[in-house]
């Protein structure tokens, strides 16, 4: 079976440079790589395209293939250095390329998208809002693209350079010959730094950076029923991206700050209800506060200290689903601290008729007793 021409295999023109070259085989090797590529023929498409570059990449190779074409004058002579195989002696590889191309490496083309960073902001909520949800603007200090130079560095009425040491690749190559091969090795290029350009003139207002600092607003959505401690994320409002890559992404950090009468548990809301010892005794209609608004509550005679009662529906949205909770109202008896005589003769006659014998205490305090224990009183 006769071999296909290696231009015709590597898709580039007879005269393309050897950066062309490359970019080639590279696209071409992430596509029939076995290890990405699954097709029957993926394989010998992957051997056929590492063929043509090991040729077309060596500049005698390149020569010689030109020349003779697929009869290679050094095969027909028995030297053994045709351009089949993979890694015969003057072959131009680095196995680099295919690390870089599915494991990262260090040698990432300096060029490449790349996404940009997450930002992140911690946002306090009142913990009304925090139930019902809230709409407003926050102000983020983020990265963005430079509005003097558009984000090329160059002071205006300049533009950067290629440079022209690695040739706008942002890599230097160092080759190395060796009794197995010639050995190529890639380096970031130390002229340029890796960026493959060189800006003789910096912009006034980024350094030469591109990039500008500022504060953004952004309108945010706080929904129903969040909870302290949770997280929002808003997408696409990070750090833009580099080398047209996507921006990253804004996580809104939440804290809840307390109530001084409500809490919560769960989709529930909770609070204690102080009465006094007559409504707990004979039963009243009360008013409770609720979140939005007021309720009544239906005290019944003989509730105990610690009773329970659900107002349905007064609790807190639920974040993932319909409906809300409930609010828990927990009952405490106050009792009085500060009686007058009739109130006092009152709850003695009450005693009486209870069956109750009571030894009351008298009003001194107990410091009082100790102290007049002491001085021999």
């Amino acid at each position: 079976m006769s071999k296909r021409d290696y231009y015709e295999v590597l898709g580039v023109s007879r005269n393309a440079s050897a950066e062309e070259i490359r970019k080639a085989y590279r696209k071409l090797a992430r596509k029939y790589h076995p290890d990405v590529n699954k097709a029957p023929d993926a394989e010998e498409k992957f051997k056929e395209v590492k063929e043509a570059y090991e040729v077309l990449s060596d500049p005698q190779k390149r020569s010689n293939y030109d020349r003779f074409g697929h009869a290679d004058p050094g095969e027909a002579a028995g030297a053994g250095s045709g351009f089949g195989g993979f890694g015969g002696a003057g072959a131009d590889f680095s196995f680099g390329d295919i690390f870089d191309m599915f494991f990262g490496g260090g040698r990432r083309n300096p060029h490449a998208p790349r996404q940009g960073a997450d930002l992140e902001f911690h946002m306090e909520l009142e913990f009304k809002d925090a139930v019902f949800g809230k709409e407003t603007d926050i102000y983020i200090p983020r990265t963005e693209t430079c509005s003097t130079c558009g984000g090329n560095g160059a002071k205006p009425g300049t533009q950067p350079e290629r440079c022209p040491l690695c040739r706008g690749t942002g890599q230097a190559e160092t080759v190395q010959n060796t009794p197995f091969g010639r050995i190529v090795n890639r380096r970031i290029c130390q002229q340029c730094g890796g960026q493959g350009r060189i800006i003789r003139e910096k912009c006034p207002t980024c350094g030469g950076s591109g990039k500008q600092k500022r504060r953004r607003k952004i309108h945010i959505k706080i929904p129903p029923g969040i909870h302290d401690g949770a997280q929002l994320r808003v997408s696409g409002e990070g750090e833009p991206g580099i080398n047209g890559g996507p921006p990253g992404d804004l996580y809104i950090h939440i804290r809840v700050k307390p109530h001084e009468f409500f809490r919560r548990e769960g989709d529930d809301i909770v609070c204690v209800l102080p009465i006094t010892f007559v409504q707990a005794a004979l039963g009243d209609e009360v008013v409770v506060p609720t979140l939005d608004g007021r309720a009544k509550l239906k005290i019944p005679a003989g509730t105990q200290t610690g009773t329970e009662f659900r107002l349905r529906g007064k609790g807190v949205p639920r974040l993932r689903g319909y409906g809300q909770g409930d609010q828990r109202v927990k009952v405490r008896v106050v009792t009085p601290t500060r009686l007058s005589e009739k109130q006092k003769e009152v709850l003695r006659e009450f005693g009486r008729l209870s069956g109750d014998y009571i030894r009351e205490q008298s009003e001194e305090t107990f410091f009082n007793k100790m102290k007049k224990a002491f001085m021999g009183e």
